[in-house]
């Protein structure tokens, strides 16, 4: 039986953490500057509705 490798456990638990401790802090720093669902692009649709006289 192949014995465990715990230094490869601990590098994937420590990438783990970093990735985590990275997204936490990318969400702290504030919105980005595109946000994914534009409130302009909304506007037009809405008035695309026209009424037929």
């Amino acid at each position: 039986m192949a014995k465990p490798n715990y230094s490869f456990e601990k590098r994937q638990r420590d990438l783990a953490k970093k990735a985590k401790k990275e997204e936490k802090r990318l969400r702290k720093a504030g919105p980005p500057a595109n946000p994914e669902t534009p409130e302009p692009a909304a506007v037009p649709a809405a008035a695309e509705v026209k009424t037929v006289p």
